[in-house]
């Protein structure tokens, strides 16, 4: 979404675009499941192993169904995360400003520079409609919808999404 924004307000500090399991911000695409927006409004956590188990819980539910990780590889990104950066007010500012962020569909228009959307068909947090809508706004884009990955991109689809990034900034 940052990256749109910048592409519309100062399209010549870019020399290409890479758009990943975002939106718009028109409200009739892109919309996360009831289950996932429960996620991003419940309340924090109030101790490091709450923190864990609430983030284990969280990548369960927003990861790749076509490239599942375990329960442990979940819990040592989850513990990694806490003890990198525990910041709830931090996650609401985030999730704040996705909710206050105009539709950009009509500036995603006038967007020049070689644009990538890349979208996984099983995102339940962002619905692959909002990637489709993002290709559709943006003349020339190229599309790369990610069978079995959700909102997060696991190590299966790195080759993958790696080329696709590196032929879009050679563009």
């Amino acid at each position: 979404m940052i990256v749109q924004q910048l592409a519309i307000d100062h399209p010549d500090r870019l020399l290409s675009l890479c758009s990943i399991m975002s939106t718009t911000g028109d409200p009739k695409v892109g919309q996360g499941t009831p289950e996932t927006l429960a996620l991003l409004t419940r309340s924090p956590a109030t101790s490091r192993d709450q923190a864990i188990e609430m983030g284990v819980a969280g990548l369960q539910m927003l990861s790749s169904p076509g490239y599942p990780a375990t329960d442990d590889e979940q819990r040592v990104k989850a513990a990694a995360s806490y003890d990198r950066a525990f910041n709830p007010a931090g996650a609401l500012r985030q999730t704040a400003a996705i909710v206050g962020s105009p539709d950009r569909t009509e500036g995603l228009r006038s967007v020049t520079v070689p644009s990538l959307v890349i979208h996984g068909t099983d995102d339940p947090l962002v619905n692959i409609s909002g990637g489709e809508a993002t290709v559709a706004a943006i003349p020339g884009a190229t599309w790369l919808a990610v069978p079995g990955m959700g909102h997060d991109i696991p190590p299966g689809v790195w080759p993958v999404v790696v080329d696709a990034i590196v032929a879009n900034t050679k563009a």
